[in-house]
């Protein structure tokens, strides 16, 4: 949200310097993000003189061209080539002289220099008015008043106006600071807590007066709540041109562009004091009725911006005895727009419900000046006032009248909310005891009444335009953010209480994980639990398993993630299209799915890992990420957690060409392998991605469980024997595992495959294991018998099962 300092000072007179002010509001929790000056005029026409044409002639080398001498104030004439038809001599004009840096219209700069042109010297420039900056027109340059003296610059004859625009990072709840008004009036809160004592001046509406009752038009709701305020008045007899230069510097130093003096006016009332207006041509008013009702639905309907769009049934119009002029509180209608040929207008100003106008907005993906007001609730007992001030405003601008009654339809009005605050909740809170005069003082200022004092609190009434502060703690945030967080005192001693957490919880073990990963290479990324629903149909489920947004910020994020593995290459693919080949990625995250009562949410772990998997050297040949470079990662993370008793299946899908499961206790622990092509091309996506799945939550059940045993070192050596044994192809390595632990499972404590061969120098369908054992009695040195006898019949349970032979 943009505000202009020199239209907050309208409302609150203040000397200091726009930094100051922009701490202060800050400190009240409307955080200033930059200033920005504005220059009416950008350059503030510095360097721009009044000249006094001498001479004009024809340029000799060009038929296009004049050279004129010219008087600007100076000791000496300067001569300046001209391409203006309509520059003469005895004419007075603006003249940018040699220096000058020109700011024009089409954003365009131009810097002034001494030069030639076709052979003749020019020392300045001539300017029609769109190279100045102070208007459109290029048939010719600007001719200035005959009486101006040569050399008076140019910005002394214009009102430059130069401001300082704050920018305001509003949070949603502070609707009351959604204008001018509104953060003037912090400010004088803020300013009162300083000891700096600042009346808020507002917009007198005492000349509000009926001139006739020539254009009365019957007004209407069907239903109050939706529009549970709406108010309108006609005014007559009004000339639509351009505003005045006074308001298109409020307009647009706030980043507005001037439309017609109308049109501005209701723009400037909005910002001004934070109420959407609008103003409708009364001629196009079928039937001089307005009716506040919704249409049917599928109901065509063109808007200003010259879209049709098609209604809702619970979109909320504006319509008169024939048809819908306006999207009530986000958007106007074409037909009744407001253009150089109006006369008269109804000029409207309402309360809408909040709910009813975000909804529709959304529906119809716009967001106005109006609706991001009308979204977040305006103060409904303004409503009348924002009307008054409005029209007086457009009478002055326009020559205009007011010409019907006041039409005011708030049949319920709303209460303000009352709050009994007490003084022990308000030093528990902020943690010191602030004075009892200081808090009244602090309320007075925001406008919460005290309507009574006890010796434990005080009972409030909270007016309506504050809708974020309905409850006790609310009243005591507003009076620490007017007190100063910075007032608040440290205590120098730490308090602190003795942590009681598990180190099974779930944190802790993301951290250790986290970390392991980290030193491994791995980077993690944080990504959106919304998510595309069309991604589902890659994973072959069934349709409607995924949980839906209600409201969703668009088609694209209308779901939760039900799988971990889209945010993973999402994430992939933004890095490698920009050059980012090699990648190894983990995130923790949640998956979202239906059940039987509602939802339920799964806590997973996935990793991701493609190209490489160190960065290119001189020193070591580059290694590709594969399968087993991912398996070892993955049975790493589950040493990390105590877990070495498990499973292994293979699995595929959708989701992987090629994968393995770990599983324990009939659970999934994890799922790995390479995703598949069809997945892979969805993202545009050319080379190998290897990703890993665990379900988390199911780990950290695991790990809770797990007992950590403790026992000495072997004082007596192991032993290692290997076996090259020729097996059949579909033989996998974990079946070898199997099989020696049930041979050997006391003394054999670790065997590991260290060569796999395949070739033409074995038999077809063959291949070849390398297998080393590792034997080891912790009471005793193997005898070279015993360790022949194990080896033996390891080797025979090889023979048997798997028709494994002795290479």
């Amino acid at each position: 949200m943009q505000i202009s300092y020199n239209w907050l000072k309208q409302f609150l007179p203040i000397d200091w310097e726009p930094t100051r002010v922009a701490e202060l509001l800050t400190d009240l929790g409307l955080e200033v993000e930059g200033i920005s000056p504005f220059e009416s005029v950008r350059g503030g026409l510095k360097g721009v003189v009044v000249g006094h044409v001498l001479t004009c002639e024809k340029h000799p080398n060009a038929d296009k061209l004049k050279l004129t001498t010219v008087d600007v104030g100076s000791k000496k004439v300067v001569q300046i080539v001209c391409g203006a038809p309509n520059v003469a001599k005895g004419q007075k004009v603006p003249v940018a002289t040699v220096g000058t840096t020109l700011f024009m219209n089409n954003g365009e700069t131009l810097k002034i220099k001494k030069g030639k042109i076709r052979g003749e010297v020019s020392e300045g420039m001539i300017c029609a008015e769109d190279e100045l900056g102070l208007g459109e027109d290029h048939a010719g340059i600007m001719v200035l008043e005959n009486a101006l003296k040569p050399g008076t610059p140019l910005s002394e004859l214009y009102e430059i106006e130069n401001d300082q625009v704050f920018e305001i990072g509003l949070t949603p709840n502070r609707a009351d600071a959604m204008s001018h008004f509104g953060v003037a009036r912090d400010l004088k809160a803020g300013l009162r807590q300083k000891g700096i004592q600042k009346e808020l001046l507002t917009p007198s509406i005492s000349n509000f007066i009926v001139a006739n009752r020539s254009r009365k038009i019957a007004v209407s709701v069907e239903d109050h709540n939706l529009a549970p305020r709406y108010c309108g008045v006609t005014i007559s007899n009004l000339i639509v041109q351009p505003s005045p230069n006074w308001l298109k510097n409020r307009l647009k130093a706030i980043g507005l562009k001037p439309i017609n003096n109308v049109v501005d006016a209701t723009n400037y009332v909005l910002h001004e004091l934070g109420q959407p207006l609008h103003a409708f041509d009364a001629d196009r008013i079928f039937g001089k009725q307005i009716i506040v009702r919704t249409v049917e639905g599928g109901t065509p309907f063109m808007t200003l911006d010259g879209e049709e769009r098609i209604l809702h049934e619970d979109d909320l119009m504006i319509c008169d005895g024939e048809k819908p002029m306006c999207i009530a509180g986000v958007f106007g209608g074409i037909n009744t727009g407001v253009t150089e040929n109006t006369k008269a207008i109804f000029l409207e100003s309402a309360f809408f419900d909040p709910v009813t106008i975000r909804k529709t907005a959304k529906r119809h993906g716009l967001s106005t000046d109006a609706s991001f007001r009308f979204e977040r609730g305006v103060d409904i007992n303004n409503v009348e006032y924002a009307l008054q001030r409005a029209a007086l405003l457009i009478c002055e601008l326009t020559g205009g009248d007011i010409s019907s009654d006041l039409v005011d339809l708030y049949p319920k009005k709303k209460e303000d909310n009352q709050v009994f605050l007490t003084f022990e909740k308000i030093n528990k809170l902020i943690g010191q005891e602030i004075p009892r005069d200081v808090i009244k003082s602090i309320l007075t200022s925001l406008e919460i009444k005290v309507k009574s004092v006890t010796e434990t609190g005080l009972g409030l009434t909270i007016p309506f335009y504050r809708i974020d502060v309905t409850r006790e703690v609310d009243v005591i945030e507003e009076i620490l953010r007017v007190y100063g967080y910075n007032n608040v005192d440290f205590d120098p001693k730490l308090h602190a209480s003795i942590a009681t957490t598990s180190r099974f919880e779930d944190h802790i073990l993301q951290n250790k994980v986290g970390g392991m990963l980290a030193a491994r290479g791995f980077f993690e990324i944080l990504s959106n639990s919304l998510t595309n629903p069309e991604y589902k149909k890659l994973l072959a489920e069934e349709k409607g398993s995924e949980v839906r947004v209600i409201n969703p910020l668009s088609s694209e994020l209308s779901a939760l993630r039900s799988s971990m593995l889209f945010s993973s290459l999402e994430a992939a693919a933004y890095n490698i299209n920009r050059k980012r080949n090699d990648l190894k990625l983990f995130e923790f995250g949640k998956t979202y799915h239906p059940s039987g009562t509602g939802h339920e949410e799964k806590q997973r772990l996935s990793l991701l890992v493609t190209g490489n998997r160190t960065q290119e050297s001189w020193t070591l040949p580059s290694r590709q990420s594969d399968f087993f470079y991912l398996r070892a990662v993955v049975e790493q993370i589950l040493t990390k957690m105590g877990i070495t008793q498990y499973q292994t299946r293979t699995c595929g899908g959708s989701v992987f060409s090629e994968g393995l499961t770990f599983a324990k206790d009939q659970h999934d622990l994890v799922s790995l392998g390479v995703v598949s092509s069809a997945i892979q091309k969805r993202f545009d996506i050319k080379q190998e991605l290897l990703y890993a799945d665990f379900n988390w939550d199911v780990l950290c059940s695991l790990v809770a469980r797990n007992e950590i045993i403790f026992r000495s070192i072997p004082k007596f050596p192991s032993v290692r024997r290997d076996f090259a044994l020729l097996l059949d192809q579909d033989v996998p390595f974990n079946r070898l595992e199997e099989l020696a632990y049930k041979a050997e499972n006391k003394l054999l404590k670790d065997l590991s495959l260290f060569d796999v061969y395949t070739g033409d120098k074995l038999p077809e369908g063959k291949k070849s294991y390398a297998v080393s054992f590792t034997l080891q009695d912790e009471s005793k040195t193997l005898t070279d018998k015993q360790i022949d006898k194990i080896m033996n019949k390891i080797k025979s349970a090889f023979e048997k099962e798997l028709g494994a032979v002795l290479r």
